[in-house]
C-alpha cells in the first residue's frame, strides 16, 4: 500500500512504525540474504509511536519505546507493510517488539 501526499503518518493507540534494517547475510558461498527472509525477530528503527492504549477504566497505559529507538521486533506473519515517502515501513502493535537495542 502506498501512502502519498502526506507529509506525516501518525499511529494510533498503542501501534508503532517502523523502518526495518538493511541488514543482509552473506553467506560462504556468496548467496545474499536479506534480514526480511531469515527466522526469527527482525531489526529496525521506530520511526513513530502512537499515544499509549487506554484501559477500560480510562488509564493510558504509556509506550515503552520512542522515535529514534532501534528494535527487534516480531512480524513475520502480522503486521501491515505500506510505503510512506518512497519508504518501506511496518505498522505493528507494541506488543510485537521483543526488544529495545542500546549502545553504551
Amino acid at each position: 500500500m502506498e501512502i502519498g501526499g502526506f507529509t506525516e503518518v501518525i499511529p494510533l493507540e498503542d501501534r508503532v512504525i517502523i523502518r526495518p534494517s538493511e541488514k543482509e547475510e552473506v553467506t560462504t558461498t556468496g548467496i545474499i540474504i536479506p534480514d526480511s527472509a531469515t527466522e526469527g525477530p527482525i531489526r529496525g528503527e521506530v520511526i513513530a509511536v502512537g499515544p499509549g492504549k487506554y484501559t477500560e477504566g480510562g488509564t493510558l497505559i504509556p509506550m515503552n519505546v520512542s522515535v529514534g529507538d532501534e528494535v527487534l521486533y516480531g512480524t513475520k506473519y502480522y503486521g501491515t507493510e505500506v510505503s510512506f515517502d518512497g519508504q518501506s515501513v511496518v505498522i505493528i502493535p507494541q506488543t510485537n517488539i521483543l526488544a529495545v537495542l542500546r549502545r553504551s
